[in-house]
């Protein structure tokens, strides 16, 4: 496997298993992995604004899309969780419209991918760390399992198109580790330690839900 590639799983892998359970590391984590992506998939169209090209254009694109991410992530913490919310949800829409609804019309696709993006951020609201739980086990899982890839990534930006990244949300493997990560990721939150620990890194308040600052 190339470093990159490596870097993919071992990055999906700690979002998984611990995403939410590091508090506001986990999101700064996931901030600047859509933030990365996002500048990796824009860097081919801004590499001529920047007078750049080739591997140096998509390493700064990079750099800087993450370096956003984890900004916004962290000055604007319980927006951001949304927004992050909504992106993975609205993703998460289109992977599974297929399997669930039987390959249903693009308009039919896009209503059910923004409907479940909107229900995502407004659970980021009011439910941080349950959305957080819900969010970073998606993509750990889709890292993980290698449903996306550095080529998929690839042909996503060359085309300028998601569909590489649509993949097959009733695989086995992907579909195991996303349940495995949403229940070993609530489990954390049971275990006394882990929850004294957090409580102590800044920014950890925030990743509660309602019912539970209010207790």
């Amino acid at each position: 496997m190339e470093p990159i590639a490596i870097a993919l799983v071992v990055g999906g892998a700690v979002l998984l298993f611990s995403g939410a359970g590091l508090s506001v590391y986990g999101a700064g984590l996931l901030g600047a992995v859509l933030g990365g992506g996002g500048g990796y998939l824009l860097a081919p169209t801004l590499a001529g604004a920047v007078s750049l090209d080739g591997l140096a254009a998509t390493a700064a694109a990079v750099v800087v899309g993450a370096v956003i991410g984890v900004g916004v992530t962290y000055v604007l913490l319980s927006m951001a969780i949304a927004a992050m919310g909504f992106v993975v949800g609205t993703y998460l829409g289109l992977v599974a419209a297929d399997p669930v609804l039987g390959d249903p019309s693009l308009a039919v696709t896009a209503l059910v991918a923004l409907a479940v993006g909107v229900g995502v951020a407004f659970l980021g609201m009011f439910m941080s760390r349950t959305t957080m739980v819900i969010i970073t086990s998606f993509v750990g899982a889709a890292l993980a399992s290698q449903s996306i890839t550095i080529e998929t990534v690839n042909d996503a930006a060359d085309a300028f198109d998601p569909d590489p990244l649509i993949f097959d949300a009733t695989a086995p493997l992907f579909l195991g580790l996303f349940a495995l990560g949403i229940l070993s990721q609530f489990g954390l939150f049971k275990l006394g330690y882990v929850t004294k620990l957090a409580g102590h890194l800044p920014g950890a308040s925030v990743l509660k839900d309602e019912k539970a600052r209010g207790a």
